[in-house]
């Protein structure tokens, strides 16, 4: 060791600068060497060179402990004042400590450096192990692991069911001060001002957790409960949040305000993390959850949180979350990736994030392979999802939990979708998800999800995934374009919360055999199985591999420019239960409907059989050709219904001699006829289902090649035989 001669001047005063090659060496500096303000260059921690090296400055006040890297006490007696402190510029380096890679715990070194408010970023150069799962209350830092890997051999075991307890956990505190109000009034969806009891505790800028009690006969069905931020006191007992409800909340419900001290701007970059291995005695098949819950590891975690960001976080082995968010407002998570963790079958493992009560979130960039859910929320708003791909995603890389969701965007992802889908308890709820431009082998969006777009959309076929390829929604607003399926469409409604209508635009869906286009009522009431008591539009659309499907439901079903089109020319039926089909335009090729009977919206209606009355409207240059086999165009066979038709501008061309343009063998009709062209073929009635009561006109028609010897006898209520042009 030597003093180099140099000098440094501090208030006024000179003192030397002394060089010394590592941090042992520190200790062997004689008594009048350690002059307070002495400044000291330490070339490296046990070698000079080595990374570890810093400058020190002697205080002769200091009484801290001894960290081993930012504080160093030369005394033998620890309460001797005077320590060598690290001189920084507010970057912390494990290698200050001594940390040169995994063989040590680089636990206390990272206490020490978070817990100095000095230091607001802390940089990693070598691998590191960590034995301790840590809780920091710090804001504004950042960790940057610089792309090497963490690992967790010898970690301390976690409390039971507990996916916050990670190695590095972020957490905001209570302030102590809470409210609570009844509603005197409803709160409209949309508003952003809430009821308070006294808003004079509400100081603009803090920070509140507001939640609403829970709904009558759900344990977690709360529509509101998030961390937000007061922008105005309104009046004594209204404020402004930074937030718009995304649901009503009715007059006598009751709000619970929580002020917290959010962590804030605290933000992890750059690491690998390997997580607990499974231990040998540990069965693959069958684990042992009372205690692997404890032994498993996760990185990182964020509770009442603003601003944290996290990225190029890159996991494998984990148990809980890689990244676990609750009460998470303003932040952005990217280019993460989780891969085969250890558990991906109990609910809440192996998960890349997971987010309750989160607002303003931005997922861009992440990937799973083999993982339970690449993305998680529940309880979420205005967040958005983007870029992100699942591989092995037969677990659902995306979903939610449908505790009322709302407002939340995917945008150029692929994985399974599944919305709103974990049960009553949370609420089977969620409004105004859009999904663009998403590749998933299912799509599922069935329970009770309002105003649902999917634009650009396919679900395609996986083998070994049961219902792989097929989309189930729920008709309150959907609103469908651009999309493809290679298995199936199934709607179903659970819920009658829109303003808008159901529409399928510009869409191509493959039909599997047997399949349910929409619901039909079936007993029991399960949320995501009921039938359609509302209206769809089919716009531009085709609807291909017809055999044996059933439309069970709708009230009424409009295809316009679309068309149906049979699997081959022995298949192609469709049982339709709506209660008005309008086919404008489009048609069917190999392809016939049979009228099953309207089904009116009412389970006891349904199970008798009583009322349930039809409308067929086929116009607009709507075109009907093929064969299929039913060996009808149009069925209708029910001897207890009425069914009106009305066929205008229509060309009914068949493929087969003993192919029906329609086949009416039963119940009451009113049909008519004005303007069609039919071509070959043949027409059916039986002669009582135009008895007392029905009623057929069929004039201004163009018939080639038609065999009409079954249609019924003419009377003052059935015409069919003048103005037609009757060819050969």
């Amino acid at each position: 060791m030597n003093t180099d001669g140099r000098q440094t001047v501090c208030a006024g005063e000179v003192y030397p600068v002394i060089h010394i090659p590592n941090v042992p060496a520190l200790f062997q500096l004689a008594p009048d060497q350690r002059v307070h303000g002495t400044v000291v260059y330490v070339a490296g921690y046990y070698t000079e060179g080595d990374g570890g090296g810093k400058w020190v400055r002697y205080n002769e006040t200091s009484a801290s402990a001894d960290n081993g890297g930012t504080i160093h006490n030369p005394h033998s007696d620890p309460e001797k004042r005077g320590r060598w402190e690290t001189m920084h510029n507010g970057i912390g380096d494990y290698r200050w400590f001594g940390i040169f890679g995994e063989q040590s715990s680089a636990d206390d070194a990272l206490d020490a450096m978070v817990n100095n408010p000095a230091i607001s970023r802390i940089e990693a150069h070598s691998n590191l192990n960590f034995r301790k799962r840590h809780v920091f209350h710090r804001s504004r830092i950042e960790l940057d692991f610089g792309g090497y890997t963490v690992t967790t051999e010898g970690i301390e075991l976690n409390l039971k069911d507990n996916p916050l307890g990670t190695v590095i956990c972020f957490r905001g505190l209570e302030s102590g001060e809470s409210q609570q109000v009844t509603l005197s009034a409803d709160l409209a969806e949309m508003t952003d001002v809430v009821e308070v009891a006294d808003s004079a505790a509400f100081a603009v800028g803090d920070w509140w957790v507001a939640r609403v009690n829970s709904r009558p006969g759900g344990g977690a069905q709360r529509e509101l409960d998030y961390m937000v931020k007061v922008t105005e006191r309104i009046d004594a007992t209204h404020i402004r949040i930074n937030y718009k409800l995304g649901w009503a909340l009715e007059a006598g419900r009751t709000i619970s305000f929580k002020k917290m001290n959010p962590v804030t701007g605290s933000r992890v970059r750059n690491m690998r993390f390997t997580g607990v291995p499974v231990p040998p005695s540990v069965s693959t098949t069958v684990r042992p959850f009372d205690t692997w819950d404890q032994i498993g590891s996760s990185p990182l975690a964020f509770e009442f949180a603003v601003e944290c960001d996290v990225s190029d976080i890159r996991a494998e082995g984990v148990f809980w979350p890689v990244i676990m968010r609750r009460y998470n407002t303003f932040y952005v998570t990217e280019r993460c990736e989780l891969m085969n963790p250890v558990e991906r079958d109990w609910g809440g493992t192996g998960y890349l994030t997971q987010q309750i009560n989160v607002l303003y979130g931005h997922v861009r960039d992440c990937n799973t392979s083999n993982s339970r859910h690449l993305n998680d929320f529940t309880c979420a708003a205005y967040c958005m999802v983007e870029n992100c791909h699942g591989d092995g995603d037969d677990y659902g890389p995306f979903v939610t939990h449908g505790q009322f969701e709302h407002d939340l965007v995917y945008t150029g992802n692929s994985g399974l979708l599944s919305f709103a889908n974990s049960g009553s308890t949370w609420g089977d709820s969620a409004k105004r998800i859009t999904v663009r431009k998403h590749i998933a082998s299912r799509i599922i969006a069935h329970k009770k999800l309002t105003d649902l777009t999917l634009e650009d959309c396919r679900a395609y076929i996986k083998e070994g995934l049961p219902d792989s390829g097929s989309i189930w929604a729920n008709a309150d607003g959907l609103q469908m374009r651009g999309c493809t399926a290679e298995g199936a469409v199934t709607l179903s409604r659970s819920s009658s919360r829109s303003e808008r209508p159901n529409v399928i635009d510009g869409c191509g869906f493959t039909m599997t055999p047997h399949a349910e286009l929409a619901r039909k009522p079936t007993e029991g009431s399960a949320v995501g199985m009921l039938p359609v008591d509302a209206d769809l539009l089919i716009v531009h659309s085709e609807i291909r591999n017809i055999d044996q499907i059933t439309i069970g439901s709708i009230h009424k079903l409009t295809l316009q420019n679309s068309w149906l089109i049979g699997a081959s020319t022995e298949s192609g039926k469709v049982e339709a239960a709506c209660r008005e089909l309008v086919i404008q335009s489009g048609g069917m090729v190999n392809c016939g409907l049979e009228l099953t009977g309207g089904w009116s919206g009412n389970e006891e209606v349904a199970a008798s059989g009583a009322g349930r009355t039809q409308a067929v409207s086929v116009d607009g240059g709507a075109a009907f050709r093929g064969v299929n086999g039913a060996r009808a165009f149009l069925l209708h066979t029910d001897p207890a219904q009425t069914v009106t038709w009305n066929l205008g501008n229509l060309t009914s061309t068949a493929g087969a001699p003993d192919m029906a343009h329609f086949v009416i063998r039963g119940g009451c009709h009113h049909y008519k006829a004005v303007g069609s062209k039919f071509t070959g073929g043949r027409f059916e009635t039986d002669p009582a289902a135009f008895g007392g009561g029905s009623s057929m006109l069929h004039a201004a028609c163009i018939e080639q090649g038609v065999d009409r010897s079954g249609l019924p006898e003419q009377s003052a209520a059935v015409r069919h035989t003048e103005g037609n042009l009757i060819l050969p």
